[in-house]
C-alpha cells in the first residue's frame, strides 16, 4: 500500500448523552419551552436510545415526588400515522401529577401545555398484570374497570414536527389524562368485548364534528393494550404493566387543537358510557 502512512481512522461512534436527553425533556416540559428535536441534531437519536430514555424520566419524574399512575399509548390511531410520519405506537409515562378526575376538573388551562390537541379515548384500570399474547377475554379479565375520557397531547418539537424517536424520548408527548366516570368490567364482560370493538363516537366543540370509531385505534383498544403489553415484554429497559395502572388506549379520532374559551363534548354510540365534556381557559 501506498499513502495513508501513519494515519489512522477514528471508526467509533459517538454514544449518546442519555441523561442529558433526559434532562433537555424534563426541562422543556416544566418550562414550557420548545426545542430542537433531537433526531435533527449532529449524531441524531435512535429509537432504541428512545428506549433507554425513559426510565431516566421516569426517574426524574419519581424524584420530584411524583407516583406513576399508568402509561398511555400513543399512534394506535392509524389515520393519524401519514400527517405526523409516525407509523407505529409508542407509550409514555402518567403521572400523579398529570391525572385527573373529569369530574372533578373544571377546566384546564391551554397556557399550561405546548401546542396542546384534545384526544377522546377509552382507558382501563388494570386489577392483574396481564401476560403477553393474551387474547380478549384473558385481557378483560385483567382490567377492572373501564372509562371514557380524554388525553391532552402536547409537543416539545415546534409545529408537531419530530421523527418516531423523539416523540418516545418526549415521553409520547402526554400532557394529561382526564378519566371519566368508572364503569366495572366483570358484570356486562360478554358485552364490553363485543361493543369496545365497534362502538363509535363524535366529538364536538362549537359547529365542529369529528367522526371516529374504536376500530381506528389497531381494531379494538383491548388490541391496543395487548400490543402495550407485547411491546413491554420485549423492552429491557422499562417494567411491565403493573395492577393499579391506568392504561389510555389511543384517540379514537385525530387530535384536534384546543383553544381559551372552548368547550369539547365526546359522546359515543354502541357503548353505554356517558359523554365528556372538558372546558380550556
Amino acid at each position: 500500500m501506498i499513502g495513508f502512512a501513519g494515519a489512522r481512522m477514528d471508526t467509533r461512534s459517538k454514544t449518546p448523552d442519555l441523561a442529558a436527553t433526559a434532562g433537555e425533556v424534563i426541562a422543556a416540559l416544566a418550562e414550557r419551552r420548545q426545542i430542537q428535536p433531537f433526531s435533527a441534531r449532529p449524531g441524531g437519536l435512535t429509537l432504541a436510545d428512545a428506549g433507554r430514555v425513559q426510565p431516566l424520566l421516569r426517574a426524574a419524574f419519581e424524584a420530584r415526588g411524583e407516583k406513576i399512575t399508568g402509561r398511555k399509548i400513543g399512534f394506535t390511531n392509524r389515520t393519524m400515522w401519514p400527517k405526523y410520519g409516525v407509523y407505529a405506537p409508542n407509550w409514555g409515562y402518567v403521572t400523579s401529577a398529570t391525572t385527573r378526575d373529569l369530574a372533578k376538573t373544571n377546566a384546564l388551562r391551554c397556557a399550561d401545555f405546548l401546542e396542546p390537541l384534545i384526544e377522546p379515548e377509552i382507558m382501563f384500570g388494570l386489577k392483574a398484570a396481564p401476560a403477553p399474547d393474551m387474547d380478549e377475554n384473558a385481557l378483560l379479565d385483567c382490567i377492572d374497570w373501564l372509562s371514557l375520557g380524554y388525553e391532552v397531547v402536547q409537543s416539545i418539537y415546534p409545529g408537531w414536527k419530530f421523527a418516531p424517536a423523539d416523540t418516545t424520548a418526549a415521553n409520547a408527548q402526554h400532557g394529561a389524562l382526564l378519566v371519566g366516570a368508572r364503569h366495572a368490567v366483570a358484570p356486562r364482560k360478554a358485552q364490553w368485548l363485543k361493543e369496545l370493538a365497534a362502538c363509535e363516537i363524535e366529538l364536538l366543540c362549537g359547529g365542529q364534528i369529528i367522526l371516529g370509531q374504536a376500530s381506528n385505534v389497531l381494531d379494538s383498544p383491548l388490541l391496543a393494550l395487548r400490543h402495550l403489553v407485547d411491546m413491554l415484554a420485549k423492552d429491557p429497559h422499562n417494567p411491565p404493566l403493573a395492577a393499579g395502572e391506568i392504561v389510555t388506549t389511543g384517540s379514537l379520532t385525530l387530535a384536534m387543537p384546543v383553544a381559551p374559551g372552548e368547550t369539547w363534548t365526546a359522546m359515543v354510540s354502541g357503548i353505554p358510557l356517558e359523554a365528556v365534556r372538558l372546558r380550556f381557559d
